[in-house]
C-alpha cells in the first residue's frame, strides 16, 4: 500500500496527469508487490468503464455542448439581466445566475465557466470591474455546475455509490441555490464596497420577453429530472433525450450549429470524454487494489476506533476532500475516495443522497481552491490574467460557499428534504 501511494505522489509532483499517475501506481504495485499477472491491469481498466450508466457523461456532455454552441448563453444571460441585473454591482449578481442556469443546462463546472465567461467578462471589464475580482466570482459561480442538476459528477457518484442519480439531482436542487445566493451576497457587498455599476430595472414586459427568449433551453433540466423522476427513462436515456432536444434548438429552431459544426462539436466532446473515462478506468485499477489489500476495512477500523458519532466523522471526512480538492481532480477523488468513506459513514446513519451531494458541494470548493483549482485556473485564463492575482478575491467566495457546506451538513433536509417528498 505504502508503494502505491508513494508512486502515485511521485508521479503527481512530477507533473504527471492525474489518470497517467493512477495507472502508472497501478501497474507498478501489480509489477513490485503482487504475484497477479500485469494482464489484470487491462481488465481492471476495461471493468473499470463497462457501465451502461457512465455513457450519460459523454451524453449530457454533448448536451451541453450543443447548447452552448446554440446561442444559449446569451439568452440565459438577458434573462438573469433582466431579473437581477438592478442589484448593486447588477453584472456581477447577474454572472452567478447565469451560470447557476447555465448549469442546469451543462452539467460541467469548467463547460459553465467558458461559456459564461467568454461573454461576461468583457462586459464587466467595460463597466469597470477588476479583473481579479470578475475571475475568482466567475471560478465558483461557474462550479455550481457540479452541484446543480444535471450534474455530471453526481453521475459519477451515483454509479461509484450504487445510488438513484434522480434523487442526486433532486437532492442538489435547494445546495444549489444554496450555494449561489451565497455568492450573490459577497458579489453585493464587493459591489458596494468598490462602488461598482447596476443596471437599470428591467420592466415587466421586458422580462417576460428575455424569459420567453430563455424558456425552450430552461425546459431541458424539467425534461431530464422530471423524466427519471416519473420513471420514463433512466439517467443514460435521459442524456440520449437531452441530446436530441439540444439537436433540435441549436439546428433547427435556432439555426445556430450547421452539420457540419455539429460533427465538430462531438469530435471536441469525443476527447473530453475519452479523458474524463481514462480517469474512471485508471480509478477502477486503483480501486480493485485498494479492495484487495482490505483498505477500506482497515480505514473504517481506524476511524470507528476514534469515534462513531457521524458529525465528527463527517467533519473529518470533509477537512479531507478539502486538502485533497487542492490538489486533485473531482473524479480522481471520487473514484478514489468515495468508495472507502461512504461505507463507514453508511455504518453510523449517514444517510446516501446526503452523502453524495455533500461531496458534489465540498468539490465544488475544491475546483476553486489553489494550487490546482481547476474551475479558478479556466476563469483567470480566460480573464487574461496571471492565476495568483486571484487570491486576493477568492477567499470570501470560497468562504461563502464553505458556509454553505456547514449548513448542509448540519440540515440534512436541505438536501433530502425534496428526493423524500418527490420520489417517497
Amino acid at each position: 500500500m505504502v508503494t502505491l501511494l508513494t508512486v502515485m505522489a511521485v508521479t503527481l509532483l512530477m507533473g504527471v496527469p492525474v489518470a497517467f499517475s493512477i495507472a502508472i501506481s497501478g501497474v507498478f504495485y501489480l509489477l513490485v508487490e503482487s504475484s497477479v499477472p500485469v494482464l489484470v491491469f487491462a481488465q481492471r481498466m476495461v471493468v473499470g468503464v463497462d457501465s451502461f450508466t457512465l455513457l450519460a457523461i459523454p451524453l449530457f456532455l454533448l448536451a451541453g455542448a450543443l447548447m452552448a454552441e446554440g446561442g444559449i448563453t446569451p439568452r440565459i444571460m438577458r434573462l438573469a439581466a433582466a431579473c437581477v441585473g438592478h442589484i448593486p454591482g447588477g453584472l456581477a449578481v447577474v454572472m452567478v445566475l447565469s451560470c447557476m442556469l447555465f448549469g442546469a443546462i451543462s452539467g460541467s463546472g469548467v463547460a459553465d465557466v467558458a461559456a459564461i465567461g467568454s461573454i461576461m467578462l468583457p462586459a464587466m471589464k467595460s463597466q469597470g470591474y477588476r479583473p481579479a475580482f470578475c475571475a475568482a466570482l466567475l471560478g465558483c459561480a461557474g462550479s455550481l455546475g457540479t452541484i446543480i442538476p444535471p450534474s455530471i459528477v453526481m453521475v459519477v457518484l451515483g454509479v461509484s455509490m450504487g445510488v438513484s442519480i434522480g434523487k442526486l439531482f433532486l437532492g442538489g436542487i435547494l445546495p444549489g441555490i444554496l450555494a449561489g445566493g451565497a455568492l450573490m451576497g459577497i458579489s453585493y457587498v464587493f459591489s458596494v464596497r468598490e462602488n461598482y455599476p447596476r443596471l437599470e430595472r428591467a420592466s415587466g414586459k421586458e422580462i417576460l420577453e428575455a424569459l420567453r427568449g430563455a424558456l425552450l433551453p430552461l425546459l431541458t433540466p424539467a425534461i431530464i429530472i422530471g423524466g427519471i423522476v416519473q420513471g420514463v427513462f433512466t439517467a443514460t436515456e435521459a442524456g440520449a433525450v437531452a441530446v436530441l432536444y439540444a439537436f433540435l434548438l441549436a439546428v433547427f429552431v435556432y439555426r445556430k450549429v450547421t452539420l457540419r459544426r455539429f460533427f465538430a462539436v462531438c469530435l471536441e466532446v469525443g476527447r473530453t470524454s475519452a479523458v474524463v473515462l481514462f480517469i474512471i478506468a485508471a480509478a477502477g485499477l486503483f480501486g480493485w487494489i485498494l479492495t484487495a489489500e482490505d483498505i477500506p476495512q482497515k480505514v473504517a477500523t481506524v476511524l470507528l476506533s476514534l469515534s462513531r458519532e457521524p458529525w465528527a466523522l463527517l467533519m473529518l471526512f470533509n477537512l479531507l476532500l478539502i486538502l485533497l480538492g487542492m490538489f486533485m481532480e473531482t473524479i480522481a477523488i471520487i473514484l478514489i475516495v468515495v468508495p472507502i468513506f461512504f461505507p463507514i459513514l453508511q455504518q453510523v446513519g449517514v444517510d446516501p443522497i446526503h452523502f453524495g451531494v455533500m461531496v458534489c458541494v465540498n468539490l465544488a470548493v475544491g475546483a476553486n481552491t489553489p494550487p490546482l483549482g481547476v474551475d479558478l485556473l479556466a476563469a483567470c485564463k480566460i480573464a487574461g490574467i496571471p492565476y495568483e492575482d486571484s487570491f486576493r478575491y477568492i477567499l470570501p467566495f470560497v468562504g461563502a460557499m464553505v458556509v454553505a457546506l456547514a449548513l448542509i451538513v448540519a440540515f440534512p433536509p436541505l438536501v433530502t428534504g425534496i428526493p423524500d417528498w418527490v420520489m417517497r
